[in-house]
């Protein structure tokens, strides 16, 4: 029998104004870097960047530094969104996407690479091409699909993305009309679940300035997160690696959740940062006693 996949929670992006004194210290260190605060509490972020601009090969190396001090980490980042919203899978594009997460694979710390599609993303014949062709064109990436319209939930297109070894998203998020529901799929040898929230109201709403901050405002309950972390177990169970992605951002709510299921998955006490207890005192039963004061800035190996 196999052992289970090594499973890695972590939130999705680090650079959140919210998060200033509720995530990491309201007065900063010299030399703080949001990343390297965070990998002292987890062994994953998802790049969230990498999904409104290219990253540069320099930039990938400058977050690996970042992040050295924790052999186990590993990055996973979203795909540009000029594949995935755009839909203009030029060669140019490509070329300006691909310098960034080739030095993270390279380095041997992309777990994932995520395709995540729009709830507009619809199972039709045209965008069922469009898949194939960029599935094709990044083939030698660990690819996830995220879809979020239960057009696509069809036996078919599980056995698609397995033939191609390419990963399928699990989502938790606001069930409204045709949209996914949760699952616990495993199609390929990385697996993937990512928590968006259960903000019904916000949802779908437009927004002015455009931010959908309040989209992501929803704190999972202790309950809500058990039947979640029974789905975890077994996409780890068939799968080689998995990535838990707490996207619920709003007021470090994410932070808060992944601990909560890191938790629950070990069943030991985590590692917490002590501006998040003081925002979030249910934390403290979980809490391990070095999360006092936890150093920002431990020696490398």
């Amino acid at each position: 029998m196999n052992p289970p996949a090594a499973i890695r929670v972590g939130p999705a992006g680090w650079s959140y104004d919210d998060w200033a004194g509720v995530v990491y210290p309201a007065r900063r260190p010299r030399g703080f870097h949001e990343a390297a605060y965070l990998a002292e509490f987890f062994d994953t972020i998802e790049l969230n960047v990498t999904f409104y601009r290219p990253a540069s090969a320099e930039t990938a190396r400058g977050w690996l530094a970042r992040v050295k001090s924790n052999p186990r980490f590993l990055f996973t980042a979203k795909l540009w969104q000029m594949f995935t919203h755009e839909r203009e899978l030029t060669a140019a594009n490509e070329r300006a996407f691909r310098p960034g997460v080739e030095a993270l694979a390279q380095a041997g710390k992309l777990g994932a690479l995520l395709a995540q599609f729009p709830w507009s993303f619809k199972n039709t014949a045209e965008n069922r091409g469009y898949l194939e062709e960029l599935c094709e064109r990044l083939r030698d990436f660990p690819l996830v699909v995220e879809v979020r319209h239960a057009s696509w939930n069809k036996k078919d297109f599980y056995l698609w993305l397995a033939g191609r070894g390419v990963g399928f998203c699990n989502i938790d998020q606001p069930v409204i009309g045709r949209s996914i529901q949760p699952s616990d799929r495993a199609t390929a040898p990385v697996g993937y679940v990512r928590l968006h929230g259960r903000n019904y109201q916000e949802w779908f709403r437009e927004r002015e300035d455009d931010s959908g901050a309040e989209r992501y405002n929803y704190l999972y309950t202790v309950e809500e997160l058990e039947p979640w972390a029974d789905r975890i177990e077994s996409v780890a169970a068939q799968t080689g690696a998995i990535f838990v992605i707490t996207n619920n951002h709003f007021h470090g709510k994410a932070v808060t959740n992944a601990l909560q299921l890191a938790h629950r998955l070990t069943r030991r006490p985590v590692k917490v940062p002590p501006p998040l207890l003081r925002h979030y005192p249910e934390l403290e039963r979980i809490a391990a006693p070095e999360s006092a004061e936890p150093s920002l800035f431990p020696a490398s190996g």
